[in-house]
């Protein structure tokens, strides 16, 4: 009926509900031309789509089949979590107009820059049940006419006492619009990284032991390119063929290849 279908995928770990996700969107999302096809590519498949998953740092945690490599989802990794790229922001020079990180941690309003993760921290500790601790990412005065606008919208955290007095902080992000099969995975995998990271924080300040809890994924326009179809065919032929565990990785394996990679990171830093 020319409705946009709303997808839920919900799963225990990461690289099951991703899975989830895209093959849902193949099926039943509609088609719809995008700003960035060319004249002989197909429609995408889109759908809006909430993504839950219910542990983040349970294992399998990585999907074999996201593209790029281990050392590509670390170096994205720290870029989002640490702010290892923040210094390539120069649009003026043609370069980057942001990064997640610049934009949570050091977002520009007008002559102020605004550490917006400190600022929601500094409210769960005051209020763990706030339903104000979030952080933005949208610039109103910079995006609307940049030819790459942030997909990240907004981080939302609280924090959910269980009945056995467990304390879990909880991570909402909302996207406006998503590449699903070659963007979202390293997206929830870094995401949850800093999910992590903000949980650490919250116990060392509080003195209170507070654990990873659900993450939730809400995204207005998740599609898979029609421009990638044809590559997009062996992912669904890896489903198809192998097994859920043949399909995955467990941290330990690439747990070698990310601290080699921060190492790499680290000696350029270091010479500058």
């Amino acid at each position: 009926m020319g409705k946009i279908p709303v997808i839920l995928a919900e799963g225990k770990t990461l690289p099951e509900v991703w899975e989830k996700a895209l093959l849902e969107t193949w099926w039943n999302g509609v088609a719809f031309r995008t700003e960035y096809d060319r004249e002989q590519d197909p429609p995408s498949r889109d759908a809006t789509v909430v993504m839950v998953i219910h542990e983040p740092f349970a294992e399998p945690r990585i999907h074999r089949a996201f593209p790029g490599g281990l050392e590509d989802l670390e170096v994205y990794t720290q870029e989002v979590v640490e702010g290892i790229h923040d210094s390539w922001i120069a649009p003026e020079e043609g370069k980057w107009s942001y990064t997640y990180h610049q934009r949570l941690f050091a977002y520009p309003a007008g002559d102020e820059i605004i550490n917006q993760m400190e600022k929601a921290m500094e409210k769960l500790i005051s209020v763990p049940y706030t339903r104000r601790a979030q952080a933005i990412t949208w610039n109103p005065a910079l995006d609307p006419e940049s030819d790459d606008p942030p997909c990240l919208q907004r981080c939302w955290f609280r924090i959910y006492e269980e009945e056995d007095k467990k304390k879990k902080l909880m991570l909402n992000t909302h996207w406006r619009s998503r590449d699903g099969y070659k963007a979202a995975f390293m997206n929830i995998f870094a995401l949850t990284i800093l999910q992590k990271k903000v949980a650490e924080e919250l116990s060392r300040r509080t003195g209170e032991t507070i654990e990873v809890g659900r993450y939730v994924d809400i995204c207005d326009s998740f599609h898979i390119y029609g421009s990638y179809f044809e590559e997009f065919e062996g992912f669904l032929k890896s489903v198809e063929r192998r097994s859920f565990a043949e399909r995955t990785w467990e941290t330990s394996f690439a747990e070698p290849i990310f601290e080699e990679t921060r190492e790499r990171l680290n000696k350029e830093e270091r010479n500058g």
